[in-house]
């Protein structure tokens, strides 16, 4: 009789090799805000539900969720995203005021898969992004196998198969037909929100020059139309000091790094 596995993934996927990566974690503020620039996902479900009453409590439990996924025991994950499709099952409404191409009173469900599988696809996207900058660059079937990965948490979240893309490119597929759609509207609410969420979190001052500087990141990291949206400036300057700099962290800081200070946690030890 074969013996199921212990955990989801192993030291081996693409999951893990991507998100034991300290700087994988500059793709969360990136991801978030491409999250609610759709207007069904922000104006109904994180405004309607009181997701954002307390935004960095609810950042790090679902933080705290995803890193059970990635590293605990299947028993573990499948007990704690049980629980998150009960409450995604019960949160439903319609969206109070007109946002973008919708009208006032259409409805949404947060377990609507149209819904789960943009929150799925931005958190993907922007980890491969973020890890293609600044540790190296993924083959294509590097990508189709994290893809693969991230359809297994997909699954965990009430995705079925046919619900998602099949492959890496059929994922990026799906993200330009959703950047090309008009769907996707930053709402004035979003606009404010957003940026006092993501990008002014509660740091101590010795602190606040590193959040800039992830700012300036997350700015450069965004489609140039969501980032118009929200208001953000750009320029040639910035974007070539911000390559630059990726070009640095990728060639000569991280591969000097100890595993302490580049990996997260107790993988720190086991992959030095």
């Amino acid at each position: 009789m074969t013996k199921t596995p212990a955990s989801y993934f192993t030291d081996d996927s693409l999951l893990r090799r991507v998100h034991r990566e300290k700087v994988v974690a500059l793709s969360g503020p990136r991801a978030l805000l491409m999250m609610a620039a759709y207007p069904v996902a922000f104006e109904g479900f994180f405004m309607a539900t009181g997701a954002l009453g307390d935004p960095y409590v609810r950042l790090r439990r679902t933080a705290e969720v995803m890193d059970t996924i990635a590293w605990g025991s299947r028993a573990d994950a499948d007990r704690q995203t049980r629980r998150v499709r009960a409450m995604h099952a019960r949160a439903r409404g319609v969206l109070p005021r007109a946002a973008g191409p919708f009208p006032a009173g259409t409805p949404w469900a947060a377990d609507d898969p149209d819904l789960l599988l943009w929150i799925v696809a931005c958190l993907a996207d922007s980890a491969v992004l973020v890890y293609d900058r600044y540790v190296e660059r993924l083959s294509y079937a590097e990508r189709d196998a994290y893809w693969a990965d991230y359809r297994v948490i997909g699954r965990l979240f009430g995705l079925a198969d046919e619900d998602m893309p099949a492959t890496w490119g059929d994922l990026q597929a799906y993200m330009s037909r959703m950047l090309a759609s008009g769907d996707l509207v930053v709402t004035p609410t979003a606009r404010e929100v957003g940026i006092d969420v993501v990008l002014r979190p509660p740091v101590p001052a010795r602190v606040r020059p590193l959040v800039e500087l992830s700012n300036v990141i997350t700015v450069g990291l965004l489609p140039a139309g969501i980032r118009r949206g929200y208001g953000f400036s750009w320029d040639p300057a910035r974007a070539l000091a911000i390559r630059g700099g990726a070009e640095y962290v990728k060639r000569v800081l991280v591969p000097l790094l100890p595993g302490r200070l580049r990996y997260v946690g107790a993988r720190a030890q086991a992959a030095a």
